[in-house]
C-alpha cells in the first residue's frame, strides 16, 4: 500500500514539474501569445465547425474542437486594442456552423478599427463566408471550397423505425407547437410554415451581409445564393473574393495595409488554459461519445445553421 502511494505521489510530482516546464518554456501549448518584436499582423483562426460559447470543455492539450464565437471575438478585440498589431488576418477554414455564432463573429469583424482580411483555407463555406463578408479584403486559394450561401436545419424522423419496433412517443404539451421537431412525428403544414419563416429570415440576413460587404445588389446576390458550393476562382468571378493567394500572401498584404515595411511578423492569440485545467485534463478523459458531444455541442432540439453539409 505504501509503495502504491509513493508511486502515485511520484506520478503527481512528475505531472506538476512537466506542467511547470511547459508554462516556463511555452513549448507545444496553444495558450500562449506568439512573442514578437515591433509592429505585427495578428492571426485569428476560425477553424472547425462554428459554435457558440468559449469551448471551455475542450482539451487544452489538443487542437481538436470547434471555432467558438466567444473565444474568437475576444481574440479580435485583443488584436484591435493592441498598439503592436497594425492589421488582422482572419484565417478561415470551416464549413460553417451555427447561425447565431456566425453572426456574433461577423458583427465583431464589422466593428474592427484596423484593417482586417480574410484568408480562406481549404474550405470557407456558408458560415465561413458569412464571417468573411464584412472584412476589408477576402483572399482564397483557387481551390478553396466556398460560397454555399444559404441556411439549413436538419430534423430527424424516427416514426417508421419506432412503429417497426413498437415504440410509442407520449408527449404532454402546453401548446400546439411546443414539440415542433419531435422526431417521432411528421411535421404538419403549419409547422413547416414556421420552420420556413425562420429559415427565410436567416437567409435574408445572409444575403444582406454579403450584399453590404461586397457592394452588390440584393437581387444579384440571390442569383447565386442558392446554397451552391464554388471554388475560390469561381467566387472571384462572382465578385465574392478579391484576390487569389495563400496565407503568406494575405499576411504580406495585411502588413502593407497596416503600414509595416517588409515581411511582417505575426501574433496569434489563443485561449489560455488555467493550471487547474491542465492538471484535470490528465485525469479527465471523456468517452468517444462524450468527445463527439463536446465537439459538436449536440442539443436536444434542431438548430438553424449556416453550414455546408457536403452530402
Amino acid at each position: 500500500m505504501r509503495k502504491t502511494l509513493l508511486w502515485i505521489g511520484g506520478i503527481f510530482l512528475f505531472i506538476l514539474v512537466g506542467c511547470g516546464l511547459i508554462f516556463a518554456l511555452g513549448i507545444g501549448m496553444d495558450g500562449f501569445e506568439t512573442p514578437v518584436q515591433g509592429d505585427a499582423v495578428a492571426l485569428v483562426r476560425v477553424e472547425g465547425t462554428i459554435l457558440s460559447g468559449s469551448g471551455d470543455n475542450a482539451n487544452p492539450f489538443t487542437n481538436t474542437g470547434g471555432a467558438f464565437s466567444t473565444t474568437i471575438i475576444d481574440q479580435l478585440k485583443k488584436a484591435d486594442e493592441s498598439e503592436q498589431v497594425k492589421a488582422v488576418v482572419l484565417v478561415v477554414d470551416t464549413p460553417g456552423g451555427s447561425v447565431y455564432a456566425s453572426d456574433e463573429i461577423a458583427l465583431q469583424v464589422g466593428e474592427m478599427s484596423k484593417p482586417i482580411l480574410s484568408a480562406m483555407g481549404s474550405i470557407a463555406a456558408s458560415g465561413g463566408y458569412y464571417v468573411s463578408a464584412p472584412t476589408d479584403e477576402i483572399w482564397a486559394s483557387p481551390h478553396t471550397l466556398t460560397c454555399s450561401i444559404g441556411v439549413i436545419i436538419q430534423l430527424l424522423n424516427y416514426d417508421d423505425l419506432a412503429a417497426e419496433y413498437g415504440v410509442d412517443s407520449i408527449v404532454y404539451k402546453s401548446g400546439t407547437f411546443k414539440d415542433m421537431g419531435n422526431p417521432f412525428e411528421d411535421a404538419t403544414e403549419a409547422e413547416e410554415a414556421i420552420w420556413r419563416s425562420m429559415i427565410d429570415e436567416a437567409y435574408d440576413a445572409f444575403v444582406a451581409i454579403v450584399a453590404e460587404g461586397r457592394g452588390l445588389k440584393d437581387g444579384t446576390v440571390r442569383e447565386f445564393a442558392d446554397g451552391r458550393i464554388c471554388t475560390g476562382k469561381q467566387a472571384m468571378e462572382l465578385n465574392l473574393v478579391d484576390n487569389l493567394g495563400y496565407l503568406p500572401d494575405v499576411i504580406k498584404r495585411a502588413g502593407e495595409l497596416g503600414g509595416i515595411e517588409g515581411d511582417p511578423p505575426t501574433i496569434e492569440y489563443n485561449q489560455e488554459p488555467s493550471f487547474l485545467e491542465l492538471l484535470t485534463s490528465f485525469s479527465h478523459r471523456p468517452s468517444l461519445i462524450g468527445e463527439i458531444k463536446e465537439l459538436l455541442q449536440l442539443q436536444s432540439g434542431p438548430m438553424l445553421m449556416y453550414l455546408y453539409s457536403g452530402r
